[in-house]
């Protein structure tokens, strides 16, 4: 039996105050929806209204879906299968059967065919009880069963039939099964179980179990315990709990960057890598060989991923990165973008001074501009420890077995962790060269490999993407004035007041220039393999002053090199003279003639004061008393004075003997100072500022020539 609402013709003034679903809520609003969906041109659905006013009046069918379904759902009180159905919107209905197993969904599908095959045999000429008894023999199906399923699909549209067709005993509410837990139980069960330390879950069950028992507090089975605990508690709770933020954040997706609209250099990133091989280092200066684990900086650039640069060391510091960085520029060119993460090595005053976005150390407004940020180069500063926010993590990822696990490493690799030591461990250290060689040609291996699934490399090698983007991209090039700027340094040090030499790790550097900045505070840059080659000086503002000579220390009896030294000077003298003689277009005689002449006339008549004052004479009065003070044991007196003041004349050579006797002291003292710096002691402050005014004397440096030609025994004389 079909139901219909209690009230089936409705005026739009109705419709407008029913607040039904779909229904516009004023009169013009529902004008307009009447107008654009014709209502009156429905037959049999539009009929004049009688009484006053006219107008029309419209039939329910006519209304929206969720209308109708509205005022089915309120004449009639059957919770049936289809009531069901019909309060059910099309969006929900299509939630519902997203929901659903295969299965339903196949049978759903299977009455919507039954339908569509009774409709077809309507419009062949039959009428729709015999359509529908032909069906059921066609489809092996029930005719009453055909006849429900026409009943749940009653005034829904064609194309939203299926999830209407779909069994609803799924919507029916179930009583829960689960188990009660009591509450001072599961508050017990969560503060032991989720806590660091990964405790096991029947060992918590237990000791809850055993502490509630004894007081009298209901339990849960363990499984069930363990069912309401994942129940309430979602897993990536639990995880941060027991395993930590690491651990949480590693569940949650990596951002996916599209690298598809970059080019070849716009952007690289860099970082340490450590491999878990023993290599030995040869010793400098006659130091004993090391052996320990090499630190590799490498170089990245993120569009092709190809890796650009790299330097081995024993250590990871500044230094190494600014080579590779060097190595980057002079062999690609300069990129627009770096990704770098906060660590000592590359966060600091030489890579990145005067950037404000520094996490390390304090931006100074007289701080030396680093490399990166004198080319203009913008730093981003990756998250600490999250090894996804930087690429090259994957290409180090790729290393570890290829390079620290190669057959030329046998005996040499150390295993990844303590624990995961190789049962030859420490049998081997690799040589330094021949580590180097391998890693060369698998670096080389890595960046040529074809078969990469990257979204800009499509199966082909990382060194092929960049070749291609490389020959058309926008490339910044390094001038020599810019290749200065990796040099190594970058030091703040001080020009001598005096002779405008820069002294720097033990040596003497000089040129002309440099008296023009005495006393201020300079950059100095040098390359790394060839110190003696002098320092690049720059003001701190980053103006390039010029290149000074390492002065190197000669023998004392040197004839050639103090002739080399004379010449060298008397040019220096004579070039000065010529400027200076440039800068004087007059000489001492014009110059004093010509001020001569300058010179007011002496008066004609000598003047003669107006007022005089008479000077009493008392020379005379001097001389009395003078004499009237003569005594025999004043002139005693006064012969003891001249008879000392002899004695301190005689003993004046033997002052200058004791001067000598305390420069060796000095320079003994001095020298004891310097020993404990080499040995690396503290010394005070205070000893610091007087070794650092006695090593600019004269007696320091003649006591240290007598020393290195004759021996520490001379300090002992």
């Amino acid at each position: 039996m079909s139901v219909t609402p209690q009230k089936e013709w409705w005026s739009a003034a109705d419709l407008a105050a029913s607040g039904l679903p779909d229904i516009p809520t004023t009169k013009r609003g529902l004008t307009k929806m009447i107008d654009r969906q014709n209502w009156v041109a429905q037959p049999g659905l539009a009929r004049r209204r009688s009484g006053r006013g006219g107008g029309f009046e419209y039939h329910w069918s006519l209304l929206p879906q969720r209308a109708q379904q509205h005022l089915l759902l309120v004449a009639t009180s059957d919770q049936t299968e289809k009531a069901e159905a019909e309060q059910m919107s099309a969006a929900e209905a299509w939630t519902y059967y997203d929901k659903l197993a295969d299965k339903a969904k196949a049978k759903a599908t299977s009455r919507l065919k039954a339908i569509q095959l009774v409709e077809a045999l309507e419009r062949g000429g039959l009428t729709k009880d015999q359509a529908v008894r032909n069906a059921s023999k066609q489809l092996h199906c029930g005719v009453r069963s055909i006849w429900n399923w026409f009943d749940m699909i009653a005034g829904i549209a064609p194309s939203d039939r299926l999830p209407y067709l779909a069994d609803r005993h799924k919507l029916a509410k179930r009583p829960s099964r689960a188990a009660e837990i009591d509450p001072t139980f599961g508050e017990m069960i969560k503060a032991d179980y989720l806590r660091l330390g990964e405790p096991d879950f029947a060992a918590c069950y237990d000791r809850i179990v055993r502490h509630c028992e004894a007081n009298g507090i209901p339990v849960a089975s363990k499984s069930a315990t363990r069912r309401w605990l994942d129940r309430t508690v979602s897993k990536v709770t639990q995880v941060l709990a027991r395993k930590g933020v690491d651990a949480a954040k590693a569940m949650f997706p990596p951002q996916e960057r599209d690298k598809t609209a970059m080019h070849a250099l716009e952007a690289v990133n860099a970082d340490f890598h450590t491999f878990d091989v023993f290599v030995r280092f040869p010793g400098a200066n006659g130091e004993p060989d090391t052996i320990q684990r090499p630190h590799m900086v490498a170089i990245q650039d993120i569009y092709s991923a190809r890796v650009l640069a790299w330097r081995i060391d024993t250590t990871s510091n500044g230094h190494a990165v600014q080579l590779a960085f060097g190595d980057l520029f002079r062999e690609y060119g300069i990129p627009y973008h770096v990704l770098l993460d906060n660590g000592r090595e590359f966060a600091n005053k030489a890579l990145t001074g005067g950037a404000p976005t520094r996490f390390r150390f304090k931006v100074k407004e007289d701080d030396i501009p680093g490399l990166l940020t004198a080319l203009d180069v913008v730093l981003h500063w990756a998250t600490p420890y999250h090894g996804q926010a930087k690429p090259i993590e994957r290409a180090f990822r790729d290393m570890c077995g290829r390079i620290a696990k190669h057959p030329a490493f046998h005996g040499a690799y150390t295993g990844n962790s303590p624990t995961a030591k190789p049962e030859d461990y420490g049998s081997r250290a690799v040589p330094l060269e021949e580590f180097l060689a391998v890693l060369a040609d698998e670096i080389q291996a890595h960046n040529t490999r074809t078969g990469r699934r990257s979204e800009v490399a499509m199966g082909r090698s990382f060194a092929d993407v960049f070749d291609e983007s490389y020959a058309t991209a926008p490339i910044r090039k390094a001038t020599k004035e810019q290749e200065r700027l990796w040099l190594m340094g970058v030091e703040g040090l001080t020009v001598n007041r005096r002779t405008g030499t820069v002294k720097f790790q033990g040596n003497t550097f000089w040129a002309p220039f440099l008296h023009e900045h005495l006393g201020k505070k300079i950059a100095a840059r040098f390359d790394y393999n060839d110190f003696f080659d002098g320092l690049h000086i720059y003001a701190l503002n980053g103006e390039y002053l010029g290149h000074a000579e390492c002065r190197e220390k000669v023998g004392f009896f040197d004839a050639d090199e103090a002739r080399i030294h004379a010449r060298a000077r008397k040019d220096w003298l004579n070039a000065e003279k010529a400027a200076l003689k440039a800068h004087k277009t007059l000489t001492n005689a014009e110059l004093a003639k010509g001020l001569s002449t300058s010179l007011p006339p002496e008066p004609a008549a000598k003047l003669e004061a107006k007022v005089v004052k008479m000077v009493p004479n008392t020379a005379k009065k001097f001389r009395t008393v003078a004499a009237e003070q003569s005594t025999p044991e004043i002139d005693k007196k006064r012969d003891e004075i001249v008879a000392d003041l002899a004695s301190h004349r005689a003993t004046k050579p033997k002052s200058r003997r004791i001067e000598e006797v305390d420069n060796r002291e000095l320079y003994r003292r001095a020298l004891e100072l310097e020993r404990k710096l080499e040995a690396g002691d503290d010394i005070t402050s205070e000893q610091k500022r007087w070794l650092h005014s006695y090593q600019d004397t004269s007696d320091y440096r003649s006591m240290q020539l007598m020393v290195k030609n004759f021996g520490e025994a001379y300090l002992a004389k």
